[in-house]
Order: C-alpha cells, then sequence, then structure tokens
C-alpha cells in the first residue's frame, strides 16, 4: 500500500522532503493548519513509509460505525470537555504507549490566529519526548517531518523560535491568508 500512497501524492504535484520520525515517541507540529486537506497530505506522507501518525479527535466522532473509521485513520479520542486534563490525557497516552507520533497544530485551528497553543510544549516536555517542525508547504507542494527542536524551559522564547524556523522557510497553506507564522517576530 505504501507505494500506492506515494503514487497517489506524486499524482497530486507532492515532493516528499524526508522520512517519518526515527525515535519510537513524538510530536510532530503540523504547520500551516489551514485545511482539512492538511490530514490527507499528512496521511499520505506517513503512510506513503508504512508508517503511521496519529491525532487528537474529539471522543463524539468514535461513537457508533465512526469510530472503527476514526481508530483506522490514526484518531485518538480525548475528551475536549475536561480543559486542562486535556494534556493529561495525551502525557497518559504516550506513557502506555511503546510508539506514538502524534500529529498537532499548534494554530489550533484553520483560521488565521496571532496566539499559537503551547499544549504540545507541555507534553512534550512531561512525557520526555522530541519535537519535530513538520509541514505541508501548498506553495512549493512540499511535505516533511522537518527538523527537530530542542525545547527548553522558556515556552514562549521556544514557540517564538519555532514561528520563526517556519518564516525563515517560508511555508504557505491551502488558505495563505489563514496562515500568520508570526508578525510579532518582526
Amino acid at each position: 500500500m505504501k507505494y500506492i500512497y506515494k503514487l497517489i501524492l506524486k499524482i497530486m504535484g507532492w515532493k516528499i522532503m524526508d522520512t517519518p520520525v526515527p525515535e519510537p515517541k513524538c510530536i510532530i507540529l503540523g504547520v500551516p493548519h489551514t485545511s482539512g486537506w492538511d490530514f490527507v497530505i499528512s496521511y499520505l506522507f506517513y503512510h506513503s513509509f508504512g508508517a503511521s501518525a496519529y491525532i487528537m479527535v474529539k471522543k463524539e466522532f468514535f461513537r457508533g460505525p465512526l469510530g472503527p473509521i476514526m481508530r483506522s485513520m490514526g484518531g485518538i479520542a480525548v475528551d475536549k470537555n475536561k480543559g486542562a486534563t486535556l494534556t493529561r490525557q495525551i502525557i497518559e497516552e504516550f506513557n502506555s504507549r511503546e510508539s506514538l507520533h502524534l500529529a498537532i497544530a499548534p494554530e489550533g485551528t484553520r483560521k488565521n490566529t496571532e496566539k499559537w497553543k503551547t499544549g504540545f510544549h507541555t507534553i512534550a516536555r512531561a512525557a520526555n519526548i522530541p519535537i519535530y517542525l513538520g509541514y505541508f508547504d501548498w506553495g512549493k507542494k512540499e511535505v516533511g517531518r522537518g527538523d527537530k527542536f530542542e525545547l527548553t524551559d522558556d515556552v514562549q522564547g521556544d514557540l517564538k523560535r519555532i514561528r520563526q524556523w517556519y518564516k525563515d522557510k517560508g511555508v504557505q497553506g491551502k488558505f495563505p491568508e489563514n496562515f500568520n507564522p508570526g508578525s510579532d517576530l518582526e
């Protein structure tokens, strides 16, 4: 099947820039997140190597016949109504598995936003796992896991450096007007 996924990406005009993350556990930031198609491109990328990456999905989507489909596509059911415990749910998920590559969109929305969420930072530090700066550049049609990012105790400083990396890379979302790499970085 992995060859079919590679072929689909190629037919769609996408270039694979690197391989999936080598570590058994990690968080992969998915930036820029401006469309539901970002999931499709990421899914095809990871599966083109015979690998799997996961995403957090509201537990309500796992009811009835949709549940097995969501799980087969890499969905991890989370209770988003519990607020701060969402972070704890994901940390527990990492601690209970031997391997887990979790994709997280720090923008938290497909709309233009100034403020990125920092839960990925908390999760990575608590679970002692690396972060990779994954991307899907709709302008160049390139997809990859990106660089490994070394976290510090300075959450806001790390976030600023991460946003600068994406800005310097010049990635473009499917809907460019919905991506804000950080106008505050100037």
